[in-house]
C-alpha cells in the first residue's frame, strides 16, 4: 500500500508492507493530526490503537516508516533521535515496522511541530 504524507509544502509518498498495524491504519485513512518532533523525527497520532508486532525495532534506517504502538502514532525518523548511539534512528521503545518513505526522507525536516499533517492513500 502507498500513502501521501503532506504538511504544508512538504509533500512524500510511503510504500507500507502488509502487515497487521498497515491493514488497521489504511482503514483509518484519511486522518489528520498535530505534528511533533523529536531530534530528526517528526511523529504525530493516529486515530488507531495497535499492539506491538514480533518484528518490532527500536533502531531503524532513516525514512523508516514506524507505528509507536505506546503513543498510537506513526513515528517518521530521518537522522538522529535525542537518544540514538550512532547515526541511525533510535526510537524512544520499540516500534511497528511499517515501511519506508519513497525519496529523500530528510524533506521531513521540513515538518516543524505544531504544523497540521494529513496522511491519505496515494
Amino acid at each position: 500500500m502507498k500513502i501521501r504524507i503532506t504538511s504544508g509544502k512538504v509533500s512524500l509518498q510511503a510504500e507500507l508492507r502488509d502487515t497487521p498495524t498497515t491493514r488497521t491504519l489504511e482503514e483509518a485513512l484519511p486522518f489528520e493530526a498535530s505534528a511533533q518532533t523529536w531530534g530528526d523525527e517528526v511523529y504525530f497520532s493516529t486515530p488507531v490503537s495497535v499492539k506491538l508486532e514480533p518484528d518490532a525495532r527500536q533502531v531503524v534506517e532513516p525514512g523508516t516508516v514506524c507505528f509507536w504502538t505506546e503513543g498510537d502514532a506513526l513515528a517518521l525518523p530521518f537522522g538522529r533521535t535525542p537518544i540514538s548511539t550512532d547515526d541511525k534512528p533510535k526510537l524512544a521503545s520499540r516500534c511497528n515496522v511499517l515501511g519506508h518513505i519513497v525519496g529523500d526522507a530528510k524533506a521531513l525536516a521540513g515538518i516543524k511541530a505544531g504544523a497540521k499533517v494529513r496522511v491519505e492513500k496515494a
